[in-house]
């Protein structure tokens, strides 16, 4: 389902999802409102793309948004006038949720708004990122929580740890040679880009 957002006190505008042409929507994920969907992007069923509420949302290219995946922000405006502290701001423009390019949103994660997530960073099954800003080349291993940090750029979160601390994020390990899961983000690339041609053809037919 794509569709455009409602009118309301936190939402001046209305909005059609902006999807490009090479990115499958599959018939029962939802993309609404003040979404940009990039290039070759795989979004599986039941993923919740939503932004009516906090806006915009952004998923850059030959990333992957996995079964189960909420994306969705905390209001963005009131009245017509923006909340800057539920904004974040990469390369000069201000999001309530930013992924960037070849990020992996594994099954039921959800990153919920404000919050970034960087190039190249794996997203592991059932992770929650919130007010948090995670840098390029990360793995967030399965069930972590991430609220109210930043994550350095090439780090892993183990799995099901809860980081709630500046000083916890500054302490995350760096990913080196030997880290099992080091390599695992291209593998998942490598297959949802491909399911995203596949059934974007498929569809076509």
């Amino acid at each position: 389902m794509i569709e455009k957002n409602v009118l309301a006190d936190f939402s001046g505008k209305v909005y059609d999802p902006v999807i490009d042409p090479s990115t499958y929507v599959h018939p029962l994920a939802a993309v609404i409102g003040n979404v940009t969907l990039g290039k070759n992007i795989m979004v599986s069923p039941s993923a919740s793309i939503r932004g009516d509420e906090g806006q915009p949302l952004f998923v850059g290219d030959d990333s992957n948004v996995q079964d189960g995946v909420v994306i969705h922000a905390l209001e963005t405006e009131m009245n017509g006038e923006p909340i800057e502290k539920n904004l974040m701001e990469v390369d000069g423009k201000k999001y309530a949720v930013y992924v960037g390019k070849k990020v992996s949103l594994a099954h039921q994660v959800q990153i919920h708004g404000p919050a970034v997530v960087m190039d190249e960073t794996f997203v592991g099954m059932k992770v929650l990122v919130f007010k948090s800003r995670v840098g390029s080349k990360c793995v967030l291993e399965p069930g972590c929580i991430v609220m109210g940090v930043t994550i350095a750029d090439g780090r892993y979160v183990p799995a099901g740890s809860i980081i709630r601390t500046q000083q916890q994020a500054d302490e995350l390990p760096l990913i080196t040679d030997d880290y099992p899961m080091k390599n695992m983000n291209k593998g998942v690339v490598h297959v949802n880009t491909a399911l995203a041609r596949g059934y974007l053809a498929a569809s076509q037919k």
